[in-house]
């Protein structure tokens, strides 16, 4: 592997906002990790396992729910009100059940504990992840088939 390969793998981590890329090449190794991001990360799961030429991913195979009020550094949130879904896990962030189905959730719906909101691909798997509270979903924070981060939010719901 190349210095050139391994400044284009950085480069890759720090614009998908990867927190860890392991590449394995025949005996070559490389693993990239991002130190801000450990510092910045909230514990909401548990801790991801980790696949060569991947980002980190859960092999879990039940249905993920994460919702959870914003919390930047302390801060209070703006509005009570709003509530972030985050995601549980690293994986990519689709809003249907197939490119030709339409989407779980739009903006401006509303939406009891128990509804699917999107799912997240991890290693294969398909994992669901649920509304936990009742309201109305105020934005959608992820564009579908977009890589998504542990903690990163999805959607802004507002309770009612």
């Amino acid at each position: 592997m190349t210095v050139d390969e391994i400044r284009e793998l950085i480069a890759l981590a720090t614009e998908t906002g990867v927190a860890e890329l392991e590449v394995q090449r025949g005996d070559n190794r490389v693993r990239i990790r991002r130190a801000s991001f450990a510092q910045q990360q909230e514990i909401v799961v548990a801790a991801p396992s980790y696949a060569a030429v991947s980002a980190p991913a859960s092999g879990a195979t039940a249905p993920h729910s994460a919702m959870e009020a914003p919390k930047e550094k302390g801060e209070q949130p703006q509005d009570p009100t709003l509530v972030l879904v985050k995601s549980p896990i690293v994986g990519t962030f689709y809003e249907a059940a197939s490119p030709e189905a339409p989407p779980f959730v739009r903006v401006g719906e509303r939406v009891q504990p128990g509804k699917v909101l999107c799912i997240i691909e991890s290693m294969k798997l398909m994992n669901e992840i649920e509304s936990e509270t009742s309201g109305i979903i105020e934005s959608k924070l992820v564009m579908n088939g977009q890589p998504v981060e542990y903690g990163e939010a999805l959607f802004a719901v507002r309770t009612v």
